[in-house]
C-alpha cells in the first residue's frame, strides 16, 4: 500500500517545487491536474452528443454574470500582481525567481494561485459553447488554448510562484479583463451590438499580447537572464504557436471581410 502512495506521489522535478504552495487547494499533486483536465476533454467529447437531443439554451443573465465575475476576478489578480511586484521592486526585464515569507512575496504567490484557479473556472467558456450549441467556437484553437493554459499555469503556481513569471501574468489577466468585460455586455442582447463593433480588436490585443510575450521571452535568453531558462525557451515556443492560430483566425474572420 505505502509503495503505491510513494509511486503516485512521484514525479519529476517533484523536490524543485515551491514549498509555500504546496498545502494550497489542487497545487500538490499532479494527479489533480491531470484529472481536471480529463474531466474537461470529457465534456469536450460527450456533452455534445447529449445537447444533441435539447434546443440551445439562450442564457443570458447567467453568461452576463459569469463573465463580469471573470472580469472582475481578472481585474483583482492584476492589480495583486502590479501591486505586489512594484512593492518588491521586481525588474520588468529580468527578476530572479526565490522563495520568500516575506508578507508581499506570500500576496504575489497568492495572486498565482487565483491565476490558476481562473483558468479552471474559463473551462466554463466551453461549457456555455455546448449549452448554446455554438459548435463552429468549439475549434482547435478553442481547446488547445483552455486546456494548454491550464496546465501550464498550475506548473506556475507548483513549481514558479515568483520572478520573472509575474510579466505574462499581468499582460494575459489585464488582456482577460478587457475581453470578459467585452462579453458581459454582448451577453445583455442586441440592443448592444452596435456598441460593440470593436470586438475584432480584442483578437488584436491578444496578438499584442503574444508578440510581447515573445519578444519578452527572447530578451531574456539572450540576456541570459537567471529567470528559469527552461520556461523561457518554452514561452517562446508557446508565444510563436499562438501568434500563428491567431494570426489565422484574425486573418479569416477580419481580413477576408474588409
Amino acid at each position: 500500500m505505502s509503495s503505491s502512495i510513494a509511486f503516485l506521489d512521484s514525479y519529476p522535478f517533484a523536490e524543485l517545487a515551491d514549498e509555500r504552495t504546496q498545502s494550497w487547494p489542487l497545487v500538490a499533486s499532479p494527479w489533480n491536474a491531470a484529472l481536471l483536465l480529463a474531466l474537461y476533454l470529457l465534456l469536450l467529447h460527450f456533452a455534445p452528443k447529449w445537447m444533441a437531443r435539447w434546443v440551445a439554451f439562450q442564457l443570458r443573465l447567467p453568461l452576463f454574470g459569469y463573465n463580469l465575475f471573470m472580469a472582475l476576478l481578472n481585474g483583482y489578480i492584476c492589480l495583486q500582481l502590479y501591486t505586489t511586484s512594484r512593492a518588491l521592486d521586481y525588474s520588468l526585464q529580468c527578476q530572479p525567481c526565490k522563495v520568500s515569507y516575506d508578507p508581499i512575496e506570500i500576496r504575489l504567490a497568492s495572486a498565482f494561485w487565483w491565476f490558476y484557479i481562473s483558468k479552471i473556472l474559463e473551462f466554463a467558456d466551453t461549457f456555455f459553447f455546448i449549452l448554446r450549441k455554438k459548435w463552429s467556437q468549439l475549434t482547435f484553437l478553442h481547446v488547445y488554448h483552455h486546456s494548454s493554459m491550464f496546465v501550464i499555469c498550475w506548473i506556475v503556481i507548483k513549481w514558479i510562484p515568483t520572478g520573472s513569471t509575474f510579466v505574462p501574468a499581468l499582460m494575459n489577466s489585464f488582456v482577460h479583463i478587457v475581453m470578459y468585460g467585452y462579453y458581459s455586455l454582448s451577453a445583455l442582447g442586441p440592443r448592444l451590438y452596435p456598441y460593440l463593433w470593436w470586438k475584432r480588436y480584442l483578437t488584436a490585443l491578444q496578438l499584442l499580447q503574444f508578440a510581447l510575450g515573445l519578444a519578452w521571452g527572447a530578451q531574456a535568453i539572450v540576456s541570459r537572464c537567471e529567470y528559469q531558462p527552461w520556461l523561457s525557451y518554452t514561452g517562446v515556443a508557446y508565444m510563436l504557436s499562438f501568434l500563428f492560430l491567431f494570426g489565422r483566425f484574425y486573418s479569416q474572420k477580419y481580413t477576408k471581410c474588409s
